[in-house]
């Protein structure tokens, strides 16, 4: 028996869909890499109860973390993202979490820096607090590592693909490094939205959104780009219709995230994939309702839908691209004010 919510939300599900493709279905991912961040900062004495734990968030890490302190009594003090939502805002206020939301700004890039510059603002004048850097540190690694466990035994391949959205770099990042630790030609797919600086689409905008998430305009020092073997570029329009089709074909009811990888690992299982194929659905889909759901009439027929196959970041198309990365270096936009921290308390190892 759980002893506390958090130990059930951090324990995802293993749906085989179809044939050669499985979905890892969590309610929300990021639980997994901050009870995991937070278990092992108390478990060396970095922070001890009572203390209070700071990042930024434009909304589901700020959940996740709010569920770790309340699980271990800590503070928690999230500088948020006007995307935080009224759902969120409450329960975030009833886990005892102390939320600012920064000036709003239609700028991603502006939003993210006005986030960090506050955070530096808080730490200047509250030298106590912990800086959880989820973006940078990679004691975030740290809990994928039995999940990694988990899907070896119950696919056992040698030949997997593992398909998700980059992020913070943390979960399909993990993945990669614990299962690869074991079998060698584990495949990794990342999904990234146009616009962002990550792998190099910066200079390509969505009309519609950034899918938030999955991308960002400044660079995150979690992010290994020399894990990645192929890229998807996927545009809010087309995800959304990976979404609505996950949703009515399989009844899985995820995020705008997860149908991008969904599609992404669709078309890497019917292009040829030798092994089976095992897509990250992160979050459920309720904040997506009004964005998403309630548009499906919008969504378009995914057997019509394809990726432009491209060798080079400049040839970027929307609504959807396709390059092969073959574990390359970062691109140049996503090489400075990289802020990559390994922590002393083991990291990811």
């Amino acid at each position: 028996m759980d002893e506390h919510i958090a130990d059930a939300i951090a324990r995802p599900d293993l749906i085989r869909l179809e044939r050669g493709l499985v979905c890892l279905r969590f309610e929300t991912m990021k639980v997994v890499s901050a009870l995991a961040a937070v278990e092992r900062l108390l478990e060396r004495g970095r922070v001890r109860p009572g203390d209070t734990l700071l990042d930024s968030s434009s909304g589901i890490y700020a959940y996740a973390l709010a569920v770790a302190c309340h699980r271990y009594g800590l503070g928690c003090h999230i500088v948020g993202s006007t995307t935080i939502d009224s759902a969120l805002h409450n329960q975030l206020v009833l886990l005892g979490c102390r939320l600012e939301r920064v000036e709003p700004s239609a700028d991603l890039k502006l939003d993210q820096s006005l986030r960090v510059r506050r955070v530096r603002q808080l730490l200047h004048e509250n030298p106590d607090y912990h800086w959880m850097r989820q973006y940078h540190d990679d004691i975030h690694y740290l809990g994928y590592r039995t999940i990694a466990d988990r899907i070896r035994a119950e696919l056992d391949s040698d030949s997997l693909t593992i398909v998700g959205g980059v992020g913070s770099g943390a979960s399909t990042g993990a993945l990669a490094k614990y299962l690869r630790g074991v079998d060698t030609a584990v495949t990794l797919v990342g999904v990234q939205p146009f616009g962002s600086v990550t792998f190099g689409s910066e200079h390509v905008s969505d009309s519609e959104m950034i899918i938030a998430g999955i991308g960002s305009s400044i660079p995150f020092g979690n992010v290994d780009h020399t894990a990645y073997d192929t890229l998807h570029w996927i545009s809010f329009d087309t995800a959304l219709s990976g979404s609505t089709d996950l949703l009515r074909r399989h009844a899985v009811f995820a995020g705008l995230s997860s149908g991008a990888a969904y599609l992404a690992a669709r078309w890497e299982r019917y292009e040829g994939a030798s092994g089976p194929v095992l897509f990250i659905a992160a979050d459920t889909g309720h904040r997506y309702n009004e964005a998403v759901f309630s548009r499906a009439e919008a969504a378009e027929d995914i057997a019509e839908l394809a990726p432009r196959p491209v060798d080079s970041t400049t040839e970027l198309t929307m609504p959807w691209s396709r390059m092969r990365w073959d574990r390359a270096c970062a691109p140049p936009g996503a090489r400075g004010e990289r802020e990559r921290v390994t922590t002393p308390l083991g990291g990811a190892g």
